[in-house]
């Protein structure tokens, strides 16, 4: 049988912590002897009581076979709790895991710049597939990026910025997630195809599967995960144009993801650079961790191109010319604050450069749109229709002229 000696109660001059703790375990194929241990606790017991100041009791307490010996606390008061505690799912918050799950800003971003490859095509504006795009991509990067989270577990419990995500903290079960995952992914890839185009399936999937499977491991292996993961990020306005026109072999279709793409680098250089203590604590391969150097230029180097692709929008009859004017104040600013970032490369000016970046994109989306050259290609369009209608009028015209006498001369 398995004794523990436990200690009762303390005296209420001198602190629990004053009277030492043991524990006595004895097995039955043994004889009962007190041991050294108990015997010095009595005699310090004893020793204790001058003055009629009573120091503490032992006392032998029995358990059962199947229990487990406990260590004996610190402070009597206080009950261990156990590092082990249960998954409780509490249903009421569910949409707000999912919506975690979801990284919602993150997903609101991409379906905003789809909405925005949308809106910049050169067709016209159907409203029902312009809401069936927008929310089949963000079902699919609902998805994309709850299962970024279920490989990344391990590694987002390291870092200070992600170490209160869903599935770290226990909200929801990684069975739970990839249901969820599936779910989501299975309805928003049937909504592109069927509900908007099969193009636009197509680059959901593609984009689907390289943020999961390549982007997602290589961050643990190769700095080339950032060139990867703008791939990923420029795709959703491409998508967007699709959409639309069903078609992304014009080369203005690939003007705002190219935009998208060059201006990644400066917002995530800029965004990891305050980030590489938790970056390099999980092994993640950042650009930002591994070469320093490089996180700098590649920032002034991608800054560049960003501002010259504003100015060949207009060249590729998207835009209008005046969108070159009006962008170049806006992407001069964003330059100058990669060149700062560039020369002195501290957590302010790393900071300043990424809240300029979250300006930058909107501010730029919405000169984008309005400078469009959207009424002159509908205007074409409407001409191409009225001209091919009256045609068609002229040509039932002449079969109604020919077959009126054949008709006649019959009855």
């Amino acid at each position: 049988m398995l004794f523990i000696i436990r200690q009762l109660r303390n005296c209420r001059h001198i602190s629990c912590s004053f009277v030492p703790k043991c524990s006595v375990i004895m097995y039955s194929g043994f004889p009962r002897r007190k041991s050294t241990k108990t015997g010095s606790m009595e005699e310090f017991a004893q020793t204790m009581k001058g003055g009629h100041k009573r120091i503490g009791l032992t006392t032998l307490v029995s358990l059962s076979e199947k229990n487990v010996a406990r260590k004996i606390e610190k402070d009597p008061c206080k009950i261990e709790k156990s590092e082990w505690t249960s998954l409780i799912m509490d249903y009421t918050k569910l949409h707000k895991h999912y919506l975690k799950l979801s990284k919602i800003k993150l997903t609101s971003l991409v379906v905003a710049t789809t909405m925005a490859g949308y809106a910049l095509a050169p067709a016209p504006f159907d409203l029902y597939t312009f809401a069936m795009c927008s929310l089949g991509t963000g079902l699919v990067s609902a998805t994309a990026n709850t299962i970024n989270q279920f490989f990344e577990v391990s590694f987002d419990a390291q870092m200070s910025r992600t170490k209160n995500r869903v599935l770290v903290r226990g909200h929801l079960t990684p069975v739970h997630a990839i249901a969820f995952a599936a779910v989501s992914g299975i309805i928003g890839l049937s909504i592109l195809y069927h509900e908007v185009n099969g193009i636009t399936a197509m680059l959901g999937a593609s984009n689907l599967i390289l943020y999961t499977l390549i982007y997602t491991p290589m961050k643990r292996v190769s700095i080339a995960n950032t060139w990867i993961g703008s791939v990923v990020g420029a795709i959703p306005p491409l998508m967007g144009w699709a959409g639309c026109c069903g078609n992304i072999l014009m080369p203005g279709a690939w003007i705002m993801p190219a935009i998208l793409y060059a201006w990644q680098f400066p917002h995530f250089n800029a965004l990891s650079w305050n980030l590489r203590p938790d970056y390099s604590r999980a092994g993640y391969r950042m650009m930002a961790v591994i070469n320093p150097n490089l996180c700098r230029k590649t920032t002034v180097r991608y800054t560049v191109i960003l501002m010259a692709l504003c100015y060949l929008a207009p060249a590729l009859d998207v835009t209008y010319w005046w969108f070159a004017l009006a962008s170049t104040p806006l992407n001069a600013s964003f330059l100058y604050l990669a060149w700062i970032f560039n020369k002195h490369s501290d957590s302010a000016n790393s900071r300043r450069l990424f809240r300029f970046s979250l300006l930058h994109l909107p501010l730029l989306m919405v000169l984008i749109l309005s400078s469009k050259k959207y009424w002159a290609n509908t205007d074409k369009q409407g001409d191409k229709i009225e001209s091919s209608h009256n045609e068609s009028a002229k040509k039932n015209d002449l079969l109604t002229i020919f077959t009126a006498p054949i008709a006649t001369s019959s009855v």
